[in-house]
């Protein structure tokens, strides 16, 4: 088991406001991330983390969510892309989780299925307070690009973990990593864009029977 050094986490002061925004810096010996983003955007994207496939994915969240997101990420990549993988997902979790604050009004749950050429991958996710992650993706190579395609995973465990969804991942179809993994962020963005509008029929309410997430 690897041994993660410790972590220093900074939000910003003013990291949580009624239009839903949110910015979280991370520190680690390992990277240094920073994560702002607008749940309210029109689905502009700066992403620059030194991992060039992670960056075009951050865009798929970014444009099919629209969420405004900006993240900047430093990290030891001379040795791989693990630990800034990882913790941008980690940082974008807890933006996520800081720009809902108590998630009331909002749907909680969203679900999409996503088609790219031959690939089709559904994504349900649920804010629920709960972190779990069910995922299902069969990639049938190791890299695309240079990516290790096992950190698709790796980012789904960070972001769930530390925004506290329920999140399940099919595939459906596909043979083409590239197509199978980009459908994926796709369905995912869209099934985070529905979970977290805004319901106008819930009166700010927080959406749960037990009247609390």
């Amino acid at each position: 088991m690897q041994t993660r050094e410790p972590v220093t986490v900074t939000p910003n002061s003013s990291s949580v406001t009624s239009d839903r925004t949110a910015a979280i810096s991370r520190t680690t010996k390992e990277t240094d991330v920073q994560v702002s983003l607008n749940l309210d955007g029109q689905g502009r994207c700066v992403a620059q983390t030194g991992v060039p496939f992670l960056d075009h994915m951050l865009d798929q969240i970014a444009s099919h969510g629209l969420i405004d997101l900006d993240v900047r990420a430093t990290g030891d990549v001379q040795i791989d892309d693990h630990h800034t993988n990882e913790d941008v997902g980690i940082t974008l979790g807890m933006a996520l989780a800081k720009a809902l604050g108590d998630r009331k009004g909002i749907h909680r749950f969203g679900h999409f299925v996503a088609p790219l050429d031959e690939a089709l991958v559904q994504v349900a996710l649920d804010f629920s307070g709960r972190p779990h992650l069910s995922y299902g993706l069969q990639i049938p190579t190791q890299r695309v690009g240079t990516y290790d395609t096992q950190l698709v995973r790796e980012f789904f465990v960070a972001v769930v973990n530390h925004a506290q969804i329920t999140l399940h991942i099919r595939q459906l179809d596909g043979i083409n990593s590239h197509h199978i993994i980009e459908a994926t962020f796709k369905a995912f963005a869209r099934a985070l864009r529905m979970a977290v509008e805004v319901d106008p029929r819930r009166g700010g309410a927080i959406p749960s029977s037990k009247g609390v997430l």
